[in-house]
């Protein structure tokens, strides 16, 4: 059998099926984290939030916050999560791609994740240096990244992350 994979703008169908792929992905330490914190403040934005199926399957999926990243308006990558019988086929990355590109046509200057540099740098993420942007919440900052998608916004990234309504 082949796979049809389609990547797909978030549905609220879509809720259980996302909750379980983040719940094998990070388990239970997911809601402790710093990027939790700010999405205990308000919803993701299920228009710049998207789904991989193959067939009627969501295997993966990608959700998007909208935060002030210190001055900046913008919005935060995250969970970005793949089932792991689909992993190393590049769906995380096309997600994630999907991701920022309706993130810079709504408007946003930048796109603030926690994560692995090596995983999310040649997808255009880069180290906060030095780091002056503060998460609410215990983080590694040398795995906060941002994706600037204006001009200048490196200069904005000062200051309280926080949710963006």
């Amino acid at each position: 059998m082949t796979s049809e994979l389609r990547y797909l703008p978030e549905e609220a169908s879509h809720d259980a099926a996302i909750e379980d792929i983040n719940a094998e992905a990070f388990g239970p330490a997911r809601f402790v984290r710093a990027a939790a914190r700010i999405r205990e403040q308000g919803p993701h934005d299920p228009a710049l939030s998207f789904v991989c199926v193959d067939g009627d399957e969501v295997i993966a999926s990608v959700r998007m916050t909208p935060v002030f990243a210190g001055m900046a308006e913008g919005h935060m990558l995250g969970p970005l999560a793949v089932k792991p019988s689909y992993k190393n086929r590049g769906i995380g990355r096309h997600l994630v791609k999907i991701a920022v590109q309706a993130a810079r046509d709504a408007g946003s200057e930048v796109v603030i994740l926690v994560g692995d540099p090596p995983y999310y740098g040649p997808l255009g993420f880069l180290p906060i240096v030095p780091p002056t942007l503060q998460l609410p919440g215990p983080v590694d900052y040398r795995r906060v990244l941002a994706a600037p998608l204006v001009e200048g916004v490196e200069g904005k990234l000062i200051g309280m992350m926080r949710f963006r309504g």
